[in-house]
């Protein structure tokens, strides 16, 4: 299958400026990118792309044993940037996609030169030495919710994971992204996600590497972003004034400053 229309590949920017390949995470798309597309799109050659399972990707691309681990969609970032035949990339991944980008990084160091980790978490389940945010039992309860009623799931999730409950319509934007998702494959992603365990892959990392979190953020509080930053020795951790796990959306021009700032010093 053509991997453009299969991802719903976008590109937009400077055609001969450096890359950002924008990766979404779970239950978006690349329509969440949007506010810091215009800022990145003034110096960069901007790749977007949604995830079989997600958005407009082509869902009749959809297996459940590939997408059931983290390296099937790292498969996909390698399959859009080798059809693209980007070199010099800067991985910009989002929550669960921060992971994606660990392990896409390792399979094509020649290809993907940084990695930008937005919100990340290599675990989400608490474990000794370690705090990931969530207990096995919140974890299991999240995701029997989620299978058992989708919708509801999303309508009372979202604004939880947006934060800022001072302005509703960006939790409001996120649940119309959640519910837009079939609920089939959104139970798949939902559990490689909230059931990972990437914290050996961050001893692969050997490119330089921006670590973002917010000041305040349920999903990956910030004893994550320290723990992923240790892990990592060529990283920079940024704790953006910013509260939620979408500072794409909540923070944009902080968020995209600080990718400015890291690809522009990294070069």
């Amino acid at each position: 299958m053509e991997i453009r229309r299969r991802n719903n590949v976008t590109v937009t920017g400077c055609v001969d400026g450096p890359v950002l390949l924008l990766a979404h995470g779970f239950g978006c798309d690349q329509n969440m990118w949007r506010l810091v597309v215009p800022t990145l799109a003034e110096r960069y050659r901007v790749v977007l792309f949604d995830y079989v399972g997600s958005g407009r990707a082509d869902p009749s691309a959809w297996d459940e044993r590939r997408y059931s681990s983290l390296d099937g969609y790292a498969q996909d970032v390698l399959e859009v940037v080798e059809d693209l035949d980007l070199r010099e990339v800067t991985l910009v991944g989002h929550s669960v996609s921060a992971m994606v980008g660990v392990l896409a990084a390792a399979k094509s160091p020649g290809r993907i030169a940084r990695l930008v980790m937005v919100a990340p978490s290599p675990r989400y389940i608490d474990d000794e030495g370690y705090r990931g945010g969530f207990s096995a039992a919140d974890i299991d309860e999240l995701l029997e919710s989620l299978e058992s009623n989708y919708l509801g799931w999303s309508a009372a999730m979202a604004p939880v994971i947006m934060g800022n409950d001072d302005r509703p319509e960006l939790g409001q934007e996120l649940t119309a992204a959640f519910c837009a998702t079939d609920p089939d494959m959104a139970r798949i992603f939902a559990r490689t996600t909230f059931l990972s365990d990437s914290r050996e892959d961050l001893k692969t990392v050997s490119v330089p590497t921006l670590i973002l979190e917010c000041r305040q953020d349920v999903i990956a509080p910030r004893e994550v972003g320290a723990y992923v930053r240790d892990a990592i020795p060529a990283s920079r951790l940024v704790t953006l004034e910013a509260t939620g796990h979408c500072p794409q959306l909540s923070a944009p021009q902080a968020t995209a400053a600080a990718i400015v700032d890291f690809v522009g010093a990294a070069r």
